[in-house]
């Protein structure tokens, strides 16, 4: 039972539906990456880059097929912390797997409002505002919609989103009559044998892959959704699948425009086969689109960030004034502006590239331990069934295939950010051995209420 000061606090309010959770979703997934992607991944898999992405759809529905089951449990806004604390009964496990996903969240929003930055300046000509200045400004702008409340939030995320697979769907609309006029299986050099043309799928794959990434940041919402055991599983799964169909219209667009070699040199992919395909259409309006795109990844991160700062300080694991909710706004203020805070402070770093790249291999890091919580689980006689459950075998080869992932991805130039990435947990471990005494009474009440002590 939750205890009588929880009982009383202002609580997160269920305001959400279907349909904005799934835009929600869909625009976690999409973000500004396609947009790049589409050069990189030609570069490596020649004019039959929908095989990669194919594949890396299997391996990321996987997982998301085990956050869906998940979700559907336990729908609490700590996501894979609370997961993790529940299957493994580790608050340190817990705590490691939730600041990995903060600190994703937190390096993505720093970049983000930087690239938002350059935009405006390309835009409307700004080049005399300084870009930290513009940075700033936009993220004032979006703490301020996340403080006013998380129907407002979804709303802009689902404008953004609108407008973001708008452009997408632009590219395969005006690219649609060149369809058939290329191949979709030539390979680069070096990628006609079997077994090198495996190689560089599964390698095109763990680079695609990550265009996928963004369906965790739907669990840390379940707690402002309405029938969360129904809805979350179908939201999540529905967001993945048009995904999927998009980036696969993409791929055969881009390819059938421009060949592939072209493609992969181009400095902005989609606006090459935009600009070939229809000259007709204004080159600022793919800038306007892009600072939708790129928005939107910042505003789907803060989201995720705040409710998950929210839900660990629920569990005890983090000072108990970042769980609390105005009462008016029904909003996590407190975690919302302890974020802005930090959040500044990496944008005006400035180059946080290397950061942001090793926080891929740390997400890969949580969707393992959260895959064999789901495990876990599963095989545990006394826990709740949701209304969406997979078999064992789902969360099993999610976890082996993110293994992989993370394998080759250190294997092919990953040094510096598999450094990073293993310092920034030292780090988080490190914090929470000065910070456990603290807390040990806080997460002992949390235990006991879930009734896992």
């Amino acid at each position: 039972m939750a205890t009588t000061q929880q009982q009383d606090a202002p609580s997160l309010q269920r305001a959400i539906g279907l349909p904005l959770l799934m835009l929600y979703g869909l625009g976690s997934m999409l973000g500004a990456g396609i947009y790049g992607l589409v050069g990189e991944a030609a570069r490596l898999m020649g004019s039959a880059i929908w095989m990669a992405f194919l594949v890396s759809m299997v391996a990321a529905l996987l997982t998301g097929l085990s956050y869906a089951s998940i979700a559907s449990r336990y729908p609490r806004a700590g996501g894979a912390a609370y997961v993790t604390q529940r299957a493994y009964r580790s608050p340190m496990m817990a705590y490691l797997v939730g600041l990995a996903v903060a600190c994703s969240g937190l390096t993505s929003i720093a970049t983000q409002a930087n690239v938002v930055a350059r935009n405006l300046q390309a835009a409307f000509g700004w080049e005399g505002v300084p870009i930290s200045l513009l940075a700033l400004g936009f993220l004032l702008i979006l703490a301020g919609i996340l403080l006013r409340g998380i129907r407002e939030s979804l709303w802009a995320n689902a404008a953004c989103t609108v407008v973001e697979a708008g452009g997408l769907l632009l590219v395969i609309a005006v690219g649609i009559p060149y369809w058939g006029q290329a191949s979709l299986f030539e390979l680069p050099e070096g990628g006609g044998e079997a077994s090198a043309t495996a190689l560089l799928v599964f390698q095109g794959a763990v680079l695609t892959f990550f265009s996928f990434i963004g369906f965790e940041d739907t669990m840390n919402l379940a707690e402002e959704v309405k029938q969360p055991e129904r809805t979350m599983p179908m939201g999540l799964i529905l967001a993945m699948l048009i995904a999927t169909g998009i980036y696969m219209a993409i791929c055969v667009t881009a390819v059938s425009v421009l060949p592939w070699r072209e493609l992969a040199e181009a400095r902005a992919p989609l606006a090459a086969v935009v600009e070939r395909a229809a000259p007709w259409f204004p080159p600022a309006g793919f800038i306007g689109i892009t600072i939708f795109a790129v928005a939107n990844t910042a505003l789907v991160n803060y989201v995720m960030a705040s409710r998950l700062l929210y839900g660990m300080a629920r569990q005890g694991l983090l000072p108990a004034s970042l769980g609390r909710v105005n009462s008016a706004r029904h909003t996590p203020h407190v975690a919302i502006l302890a974020l802005l805070g930090v959040v500044i402070l990496l944008a005006l770093v400035g180059d946080v590239a290397a950061l942001a790249a090793s926080t891929v291999l740390l997400l890969l890091f949580v969707f393992t331990i959260v895959n064999g919580a789901l495990i876990i689980l599963i095989r545990r006689k006394d826990e709740k069934r949701g209304g969406f459950e997979v078999p064992v075998f789902v969360p099993a080869l999610g976890a082996l295939v993110c293994v992989a992932l993370i394998v080759v991805r250190v294997a092919t130039g990953g040094g510096t950010a598999s450094l990073i990435a293993i310092g920034l947990l030292a780090a988080i471990l490190v914090l929470y051995l000065l910070t456990a005494r603290h807390r040990q009474e806080e997460v002992r009440k949390f235990l006991e209420s879930e009734e896992l002590g």
